[in-house]
């Protein structure tokens, strides 16, 4: 290749990209990740868990919970593509961003991300209570970090990236006054590491050798390594699933059936399910893993079933 074609080659890479079809409020859309709000529904879990899931007040609350963390996790995100934009634009993927692309001007995404995340923790504050307020902040303050510079620290990305989706899962509890019991918060935090994980091992197995294509950390990492970290997270969210299960010992009077104790084959089927694909390297966004899977999907509805009857006592 002559020396002119490589430069005209990285004046087309350095080039933002075309912006696609609609004007700023559909680019402001895209750049939310409207497809990632699904990880939100993480905040029904504890009330789930309690057995208050269904009067008017808990789905109110939890709707508006649910609206608040999107509202904050869509602040990141601007505010992590308006100062990515620049990198974004020689990535082959990311250069298609909204921002990357032009479509949203960087100073745009810097003031509507600023706006969103002041104004979900002060809606909060009014409408939910303190500590749904401060745990906001406190999210909102963690991805930050992540966004500058935490997500270049060995180690610390993981556990902010695993923090995340704790956070969703404690936040629901949090609203409607619920203890959150030590079980839920071990066997939720481990879950979370090791799907994060697994993602991890699964971008750095694909993207092993192709420069420019993937995360700059997953060059200091090794898929041994991420290997232990799944696999560790793994064997602690069974163990402490099933220490849940058997916390109560025996068989409960009041139920049909040990729904409690059942629950825990189901569990562990759907972890050892997920693991395939971790193994295979294929484990990327953990929804797109259980949607792609009918198999992996029907354990997670038995589960669930089981999970349900057991926190009615029927």
């Amino acid at each position: 290749m002559t020396e002119t074609a490589v430069l005209r080659q990285r004046t087309h890479e350095e080039r933002p990209a075309a912006p696609r079809g609609g004007g700023l409020l559909a680019g402001l859309l895209r750049t939310a990740r409207p497809k990632q709000w699904v990880k939100n529904v993480l905040v029904v879990a504890a009330p789930a868990a309690a057995g208050e899931l269904f009067s008017r007040h808990a789905l109110a609350q939890l709707a508006l919970v649910f609206a608040l963390f999107t509202t904050c996790a869509a602040a990141v995100y601007l505010v992590n593509d308006a100062r990515d934009a620049e990198a974004d634009r020689a990535h082959p993927v990311k250069r298609h961003r909204p921002v990357a692309a032009g479509q949203v001007p960087v100073p745009v995404a810097y003031a509507v991300g600023g706006c969103l995340g002041a104004l979900a923790p002060a809606a909060a504050a009014w409408l939910c209570g303190p500590a749904v307020a401060a745990l906001l902040t406190a999210y909102l303050a963690m991805q930050l970090a992540y966004c500058i510079c935490l997500k270049h620290v060995l180690v610390v990305d993981l556990a902010v990236v695993t923090t995340g989706f704790l956070m969703r899962a404690m936040i629901g509890g949090l609203a409607l006054g619920i203890p959150l019991s030590r079980w839920f918060l071990i066997t939720t935090g481990f879950g979370a590491l090791f799907m994060v994980s697994a993602k991890r091992y699964s971008e750095a197995v694909q993207m092993a050798g192709t420069a420019g294509a993937t995360r700059a950390l997953l060059t200091e990492y090794t898929t041994g390594y991420l290997r232990f970290v799944w696999q560790l997270a793994a064997g602690v969210a069974v163990l402490g699933y099933c220490l849940w299960a058997m916390e109560e010992g025996g068989v409960p009077h009041t139920s049909v059936l040990p729904w409690r104790q059942l629950s825990m084959v189901a569990f562990i089927l759907a972890i050892l399910r997920y693991a395939v694909f971790a193994d295979r390297g294929t484990a990327g966004e953990p929804e797109d893993v259980v949607l792609r899977d009918r198999a992996l999907a029907l354990i997670g509805v038995v589960w669930m079933a089981m999970y349900g009857l057991a926190v009615a006592n029927w």
